[in-house]
């Protein structure tokens, strides 16, 4: 019966949650049914487990979430999002315009840009784009989500992403755990996504295929935005809050395209160094004190740095563009409440895996996963993948798979020497790929965004940031497995 409720509370949580139901209901509902068919304690489940482990998800990534939202917020009402998009479609040209969106959305989102505010801003611009060079509108989502919502997001060492940042308080690493894994990863989603692209354009032409504008006549990315159902579905996907994309006020100017690119550089270079040079050098040995948690350096560094490279971020920005937003407080009010939303919908996601796998019944899904032949990298891999996507959340899935799983991990790598810096990435890659199911909040956006359907650009979706992107986990599975972490 447990393993019955389990299932049953789960079927029920995506069931309703693709339908438009808020997660924040769903997720504590579901969770008491699955409790209530393993005839376990309802309230206690709820106050202590759920609200808990919910609580400890607040507590260690706030501040990412927070600064994240802010950061992405300023660089769309400065304008320089925009800069940077129209400065990569200038210097590539006319002929190459879909290279040009990737590489955009790719430089913008590996700076700290959030995936929704890339869409909202890149959208338009695409649309643009492709009616003038006469590509197929329906290959459009496809290109944002390759630059996006794929190698910047999960593969590409030091990604300010949250999905990056979540398993570092778990496996004690950095944002760069694995570089050379990761960078290799990187190529082969870049270059297969870029090879089915290029071939799908080709094949379009040879067909006279052109843009189709019938469907972005009239197409609203503000009325997009406020959008009831799309938002509950990007705020339990990603950590932006569309609805807030409106608030603020955007700059009449918008900075030449290097001025724009300055704080995306400076957030790299910040991550860098506070991953390897600064937090290594101070002493930190009170951390173990019962003052500060009774904690290490190697459980808060990786939050501790991408939260200082965010903040160096929007610190750089607001320097550079102070004259230019019309309205500061009302932009940062706008990009804090954006962050607020979607963290507690994650937070809500975790909870619920939280009552899961403190139930008796889980012990069957524990053993059955970690008994899955090819190794911890193979079970973490796959693990990762299947609760992300169920859930339609690649950071959703991730955490809760690493509450459960997390420190059986940490035991299986100490016993079998496998680097922590391997799992982590692996764990990231893994979660990116089934994400991208068609439920997947970002993925139903990103089609309203472009005034594309499932029907229409999906299959090119799933070409690009689900089949690239398991073909790269394998590549990272065996890099891991034979070389392990460089």
């Amino acid at each position: 019966m447990g393993l019955l409720g389990i299932l049953v509370a789960l079927g029920l949580l995506i069931a309703l949650a693709y339908r438009g139901w808020s997660i924040l209901l769903l997720a504590p509902a579901a969770a008491l049914l699955a409790a209530w068919f393993s005839r376990e304690p309802l309230l206690a489940h709820w106050t202590q487990t759920f609200m808990g482990s919910a609580a400890q998800f607040v507590a260690q990534f706030f501040p990412i979430f927070l600064l994240g939202a802010l950061f992405g917020k300023l660089m769309d009402d400065t304008g320089s999002v925009q800069a940077i998009a129209r400065g990569m479609t200038e210097k590539l040209g006319k002929q190459r315009v879909v290279l040009a969106v990737v590489l955009a959305g790719a430089i913008v989102t590996y700076g700290g840009v959030n995936v929704f505010v890339a869409f909202f801003v890149i959208g338009p611009m695409a649309i643009t784009l492709f009616r003038a060079a006469d590509v197929p509108r329906r290959l459009m989502p496809a290109a944002i989500a390759l630059g996006t919502s794929t190698f910047t997001m999960t593969a590409l060492p030091g990604t300010p992403a949250v999905q990056n940042a979540i398993p570092m308080p778990f496996f004690g690493t950095t944002p760069f755990a694995a570089p050379g894994i990761g960078i290799i990863a990187s190529l082969i989603i870049f270059g297969f996504g870029m090879w089915w692209l290029n071939r799908a354009e080709a094949a379009a032409r040879g067909k006279g295929e052109g843009f189709d504008s019938r469907s972005v006549e009239g197409l609203a990315q503000t009325s997009l935005a406020d959008d009831q159902f799309l938002r509950e579905r990007a705020t339990a996907s990603h950590e932006f809050d569309p609805a807030e994309l409106n608030h603020g006020q955007h700059s009449e100017t918008a900075p030449s395209p290097s001025l724009a690119a300055i704080p995306l550089v400076v957030v790299v270079l910040v991550n860098l160094l506070m991953s390897f040079v600064v937090l290594p050098r101070i002493d930190f040995s009170f951390l173990g004190d019962e003052r500060w948690g009774n904690t290490t350096l190697s459980a808060l560094a990786g939050v501790w740095s991408v939260a200082v490279a965010l903040a160096a971020g929007v610190a750089v920005l607001l320097l550079l563009n102070f004259r230019r937003l019309p309205s500061i407080r009302e932009s940062m009010d706008a990009g804090a409440n954006a962050s607020v939303l979607p963290l507690v919908t994650v937070a809500s996601l975790v909870g619920f895996g939280a009552v899961v796998a403190a139930l008796p019944a889980f012990a069957i899904v524990r053993e059955w996963v970690l008994s899955i032949g090819g190794g911890p990298l193979v079970s973490l891999a796959v693990a990762t993948n299947i609760l992300a996507a169920l859930t339609g959340s690649a950071s959703g899935g991730l955490t809760i798979a690493l509450d459960a799983l997390g420190e059986t991990y940490m035991r299986l790598a100490a016993e079998q020497g496998i680097d922590p810096a391997v799992m982590h990435r692996i764990a990231v890659i893994g979660a990116g790929t089934l994400d991208s199911l068609p439920h997947n909040g970002a993925v139903v956006t990103l089609l309203a965004v472009c005034g594309s359907n499932h029907r229409e650009s999906y299959f090119d979706i799933v070409m690009v940031a689900i089949v690239v992107a398991l073909i790269a986990l394998v590549a990272a599975i065996v890099l891991g497995s034979v070389f392990g972490s460089f």
